[in-house]
């Protein structure tokens, strides 16, 4: 038994009456930033060539 189409969009609907539209659209890039942030993080961290 797994969740169905219609859960996932009432999850989705009382979501976007809790937060809003604009906060949900803001909230989107500032996650988008941290992934590519902790990606350059972890390239860096693993790069052999750089100076400890």
């Amino acid at each position: 038994m797994g969740i169905s189409w219609w859960q996932i969009l009432i999850v989705l609907l009382i979501v976007l009456l809790v937060f809003g539209a604009k906060r949900i659209k803001t909230l989107g890039s500032d996650i988008g930033k941290s992934l590519k942030g902790f990606k350059k993080e972890m390239k860096e961290d693993n790069d052999p060539d750089r100076d400890s």
